[in-house]
């Protein structure tokens, strides 16, 4: 709980020439926009075999797909909210759409692996600003408490269905068109959006100041390294040079990084924002927590489709018993929050996708649909409608009105690099067996990756129970 003078102001909510909008058109903007930009993060996978088959990819390579734009995604965030602090959310969530419809259509017409690995990396820049100027626009827009749980709970939700339903659009087009249309999709979605949010969408205020350039450089730079080490082990071994350079080099680069912002008048990542425990359990909470669903859903779009041989239609139909109950239970969650608490309501829904994670992971060639993986799918579900609105909340609650962007871009900072690092780590484990059959390859890939995500998970309670529990028990009683 915070004071009044610590609360964010709430934007009126006017549009440019004076008229009021209702605040459900507001977050219905930014909800759609940020669908858009989610729903490309999962759209891909039910197209990887296509993909690979007309492209040559291997295992690793294919990878790239996804870590070139979490990467970008991840490693730019920061600099993206700090844009919309120096020169107003609305301007800057204006710019980020026409760079995301635009790169969308180099992603579509990619001829070769390094145009469609390039033109995801300049996707994830469209995306870099654009969600933390949506996730300000909306803490701006409603006040901490039954407003702010309610607009939190449709952003969450909103992130959770767009990674499941991309599945199934991305099925959907694979099968009947191909691949490539659902990165077309993104054009008219995005000018409708455009259109919309220039009418409508309140400007925020602008603040003087500076880019910290270094400390942006050193974070992109830093995790790319890693990411690229890690890879690198599953084709050359942790030994070899050619892993060791860049693991190292990313260490290094990160750790030049903190004294950077130590150091910084105007820091890309205040320092400060880690002085709460809870805030601090939450960022690695969401690393943990969506670079296991990362792999998730990396590794099952795939055994479906070379296990059980679907078409990627099949594939994306076969995440619905996710994607139903998450929505159903991501609509009672500000309900639930104001009857159980956010500690509680976190911790379930950790545990529970930590359980369907564990069920999910014991995939064979032989495994049914329907026990093997459907059902642990709606423990999975369920989990993630519940856990996603508090984890946001406890990530952006109590900061300065100064420091809501880098809040903000430091909610999804550590969800998309928590991503690409766990993906290139279950991917490297993973890649270690071999049967010599390529379907069995796979069975046995995923479910290894699949373990490796409910570890991560595992770590996720530790941390709920450890850092967030606790600190929010003493928060509640200091202001009883």
């Amino acid at each position: 709980m915070t004071t009044t003078a610590q609360r964010a102001p709430v934007l009126a909510a006017e549009r440019p020439d004076g008229a009021p909008v209702h605040a459900t058109l507001i977050l219905a903007i930014i909800c759609v926009s940020y669908f858009m930009v989610i729903l490309d993060n999962s759209i891909v996978f039910t197209g990887l075999p296509q993909i690979r088959s007309d492209m040559g990819f291997s295992e690793t390579g294919l990878s790239w797909i996804t870590n070139a734009y979490v990467l970008v995604f991840g490693g730019l965030l920061l600099l993206g909210a700090r844009a919309g602090d120096l020169f107003g959310h609305r301007r800057v969530f204006l710019f980020s759409l026409v760079v995301f419809s635009l790169t969308s259509l180099l992603v579509g017409a990619a001829q070769t692996q390094w145009w469609l690995i390039g033109a995801r990396a300049l996707q994830g820049i469209g995306a870099a600003v654009l969600a933390p100027s949506a996730l300000s626009l909306l803490t701006r827009s409603f006040a901490e408490g039954r407003a702010r749980n309610r607009a939190m709970a449709a952003y969450s939700a909103v992130a959770g269905l767009g990674s499941a339903l991309g599945l199934v659009v991305g099925g959907l087009v694979a099968d009947l068109v191909s691949w490539r249309a659902g990165f077309f999709l993104n054009v008219p979605v995005g000018i409708v959006m455009m259109v919309l949010a220039l009418r409508f969408l309140p400007e925020t205020e602008r603040r003087r100041g500076r880019f910290d350039v270094a400390g942006a450089l050193l974070a992109t730079l830093g995790s790319t390294a890693l990411v690229l080490g890690i890879v690198g082990a599953a084709d050359f071994g942790w030994s070899a040079p050619a892993t060791l350079v860049p693991l190292v080099a990313g260490v290094v680069m990160l750790g030049s990084f903190v004294r950077v912002e130590r150091r910084a008048a105007q820091p890309i990542v205040p320092l400060r924002l880690f002085a709460s425990r809870e805030r601090s359990g939450a960022y690695v909470t969401r690393m943990l927590y969506m670079g296991a669903m990362m792999g998730f859903f990396f590794f099952t779009a795939q055994f479906v489709q070379s296990v059980y041989h679907w078409t990627p239609l099949q594939a994306g139909l076969s995440f619905l018993p996710m994607t139903l109950v998450n929505f159903v239970l991501a609509v009672q969650v500000p309900r639930l929050l104001e009857r159980a608490g956010r500690p509680l309501v976190l911790l379930t829904g950790v545990a529970l996708t930590t359980v369907g994670m564990a069920w999910l992971s014991r995939l064979g060639l032989h495994t049914p649909y329907l026990t093997g993986v459907a059902l642990p799918m709606v423990l999975i579900g369920a989990g993630q409608g519940l856990a996603l609105a508090p984890l946001t909340s406890c990530g952006v609650d109590g900061v300065a009105p100064a420091d809501a962007g880098a809040s903000s871009g430091l909610v999804n900072t550590v969800h998309q690099i928590g991503s690409a690092l766990s993906l290139s780590i279950l991917t490297a484990v993973a890649a270690a067996v071999s049967t010599g059959h390529a379907a069995a390859d796979i069975a046995a890939r995923s479910g290894t990756a699949l373990t490796g995500s409910a570890v991560l998970l595992a770590l996720a309670v530790m941390t709920v129970l450890i850092l967030i529990v606790p600190s929010r028990a003493t928060r509640d009683e200091r202001f009883l």
